[in-house]
């Protein structure tokens, strides 16, 4: 056997020890002078991941053609090395005797693209276009994922149309660089384009497309797209499977999402990781918490992906012994090095109220990044220790890492909490120089932090210039008006809102029902209140009922209020029998009032409130002697009211 099919032989064997003996063997035999078996070692040490092998022979060699520049470029591009690969074809361009090929522009544009370096891609494009009399199809689809992973759409565009015969990868590469820059609905647009030109499509052009669909939430488009894929006999692998496991979660569509990983053969750990991420997005993170048990059961190994997504459902349901023990599992597996998983660790602790752990967690970090800060920075907020947020924001500021619009976003919910429309303003100061005020998620922040704070004309102006509104802007201008009690003026924000093709939530019910609360529109309420389920979907929760409750108790309508909380299907809470009780004293109905203590009662036996309400009623009824009972039941459990007490 000739040395330069060893050396291809260890290479293709991945055996390092066996490759070194044969360049061992070609230096004695004095093979060592030969280009083309040069080339062969130095491809073997790219393969095997000995870089630096690769490069000292790279250095060593007396001669040096085309195939040598490009096999190291290429080498070092495929390792992520991009600067290195960049450096090495300015050296190539350098010396003169040698001029790239298209493999060779293929290596450095693909090095480009990992860098973001648009400059130099565009230089070596300019390179192309210069030295080539055409280029070809495989230059042209690097050139078209290099624009795409630069977000330069319209260079990617161009190049896209002046190609001969586009194929299924520069398709794909041109869809993936619109839905990586957000502009999901274009991609689509493109996508139809594509399917009219006659490209066939393919299980990677299928998981791209459903990915802009899982962005838009476009169900009904992604589920046409599923349909084309099964007609058109679309190979269904991992990634085809995880992608539309991934669409159906994120659209909402749980069992869709799990019935398509069921029916998959073998899913891998990415598809699983798919739907537990779905069904933590949508708030159901004990069905979350569920699939990931089964999936253990399964024998699938969790990777990093999926302990940063389950351990989210655990922050949320608050179930601090099993977010604990993945922790554990964590350090074991020696996962707490990918600092997106320890932002995970630290956002669940944060969240279950372990501020002494997020700190622990925080300080243990190898690399911590402005969202580590962030889930600190959040986790303080929750605890309402405001000194250590203080204290880690100045220390964030020290460290050279400038918040971002999450951190402004924090910072502002506690000047509205607190509230502390100073240290508002000078956030807001903070804000505007560098340009991100009118960043949708700060101006809601803003909206939100001058409406808590009462100053409902500065709310207002921000409001009116923000250029993107949200829901969450809408709801933040209709909540702060109506809890100052401007209640026409939220009733007109919302009838805008509709106008403007935005579908409001169960916030924004909230604050509307609260608004007609506080003008006495109970019909106009009542309508709010049925269009809920009637044209949005939205099962009304009890903080729905007790509006309406409260606001039928105003009007004196106490058995009508009464039947509307036994009608309801859903819990009631204290809040919605407080409102009945609260009714009922004012309008001294006894019997009513009795039913909304016992309502109160069962759900907290030591009720304060409930109690002194229901003594009250005796008293404006004359009934002394069960006002005295029910005082003298109170001194007997030892409860007592809380004593009242004022900020000014």
């Amino acid at each position: 056997m000739s040395l330069s099919r060893l050396v291809r032989s260890c290479a293709d064997k991945k055996s390092i020890l066996n490759g070194k003996a044969v360049h061992a063997r070609v230096i004695v035999s004095g093979s060592d002078q030969d280009v083309q078996i040069n080339n062969h070692l130095l491809n073997m040490y790219s393969k095997l991941g000995y870089i630096d092998h690769a490069q000292y022979l790279f250095d060593k060699m007396p001669e040096r053609n085309l195939v040598t520049w490009t096999s190291l470029i290429s080498a070092y591009s495929q390792m992520g090395l991009s600067k290195k690969a960049l450096n090495c074809f300015r050296s190539l361009v350098l010396d003169d005797t040698i001029s790239p090929n298209d493999y060779t522009f293929v290596a450095a544009i693909s090095a480009c693209a990992q860098a973001s370096a648009l400059r130099t891609g565009k230089e070596i494009h300019a390179r192309i276009y210069r030295t080539q009399e055409s280029v070809n199809c495989f230059v042209s689809n690097c050139l078209v994922n290099f624009y795409g992973k630069c977000k330069s759409l319209r260079s990617a565009r161009i190049v896209f149309e002046t190609m001969d015969e586009p194929n299924i990868v520069s398709c794909v590469s041109l869809v993936n660089g619109y839905m990586q820059c957000v502009e999901n609905e274009k991609a689509l647009t493109i996508f139809l384009k594509l399917m009219k030109m006659g490209i066939e499509i393919n299980e990677f052009l299928y998981g791209s497309v459903l990915g802009c669909c899982a962005a838009l939430e476009n169900l009904v488009f992604g589920k046409q797209v599923h349909c084309l894929a099964v007609k058109r006999g679309v190979k269904i692998d991992h990634f085809a499977v995880t992608s539309l496991v991934n669409f159906y979660a994120k659209c909402g569509q749980l069992e869709l999402a799990s019935k398509a990983l069921r029916e998959a053969d073998d899913p891998n750990v990415t598809a699983w990781t798919a739907l537990i991420g779905g069904c933590v997005q949508i708030g159901k993170c004990l069905e979350a918490i569920r699939i990931f048990q089964e999936m253990l059961f399964a024998g699938i190994k969790p990777n990093e992906q999926t302990f940063a997504s389950v351990l989210g459902a655990f922050g949320r349901e608050k179930e601090i012994r099993g977010g604990t023990q993945l922790h554990c599992s964590i350090k074991k597996m020696g996962l707490e090095s990918f600092t997106f998983v320890s932002n995970a660790v630290l956002d669940f602790y944060s969240k279950t109220d372990c501020l002494d752990d997020s700190l622990k967690t925080f300080y243990e970090m190898d690399v911590p990044d402005v969202v580590s800060w962030n889930s600190l920075i959040s986790g303080c907020i929750g605890s309402g220790r405001y000194e250590v947020m203080t204290k880690s924001i100045h220390s964030m500021l020290s460290d050279g890492f400038a918040p971002d619009i999450y951190t402004y976003s924090s910072i502002l919910s506690v000047c509205g909490d607190l509230p502390a429309a100073e240290w508002g303003k000078q956030t807001h100061c903070r804000v505007i120089k560098p340009g991100i005020d009118s960043n949708v998620v700060v101006a809601s922040a803003l909206i939100d932090m001058y409406a808590k704070c009462g100053r409902l004309t500065d709310a207002r102006k921000i409001f009116d210039v923000v250029p993107n509104k949200n829901l969450v802007s809408w709801n933040a201008m209709i909540t702060g008006y109506a809890q100052h009690g401007f209640g026409r003026e939220a009733l007109e924000i919302y009838d805008v809102m509709l106008r403007n093709g935005y579908k409001p939530n169960g916030t924004t019910f909230i604050g509307v029902l609260s608004a007609c609360g506080h003008v006495g529109a109970l019909e106009e309420a009542l309508r709010y209140f049925n269009s809920m389920s009637d044209d949005f979907g939205i099962s009304p929760r009890s903080d729905h009922l007790a509006c309406m409750v409260g606001l039928f108790a105003r009007k004196g309508r106490l058995r009508e209020a009464y039947d509307m909380i036994r009608s309801y299907g859903g819990e009631k809470n204290i809040v919605v029998w407080r409102c009945l009780l609260s009714g009922c004293v004012t309008n001294k109905d006894l019997e009513l009032g009795v039913r909304a203590a016992e309502g109160i009662l069962s759900i907290d036996p030591n009720d304060v409130s409930a109690r002194v309400m229901l003594s009250k009623i005796y008293a404006d009824l004359d009934m002394w002697d069960e006002a005295s009972e029910v005082r003298e039941m109170m001194r007997g459990k030892a409860i007592k009211k809380e004593m009242g007490y004022s900020w000014t």
